[in-house]
């Protein structure tokens, strides 16, 4: 069975921004903090996966909120 990449944006952490992570070949990484859509992008484009499509329509999967939810107060 083919392993597939798995990218998740977790929840607004209480402390701001929201973790990065992504589980690709056996393997989990943790990406990084983002605080907008433009630090998703740049840590995807970092781990090779600068082709991944951002939206809620795409491959990641989006906890907490989509991606115009980056504070605790917009959900």
């Amino acid at each position: 069975m083919a392993d597939q990449t798995e990218i998740v944006i977790h929840p607004v952490s209480p402390r701001g921004g929201r973790k990065v992570t992504v589980h690709a070949l056996g393997v989990d990484a943790d990406l990084g903090r983002a605080h907008t859509l433009a630090d998703v992008s740049e840590f995807l484009r970092r781990a090779g996966l600068e082709t991944v499509e951002l939206s809620e329509d795409g491959p990641i999967r989006w906890e907490g909120g989509g991606p115009e939810v980056w504070t605790t107060g917009t959900v």
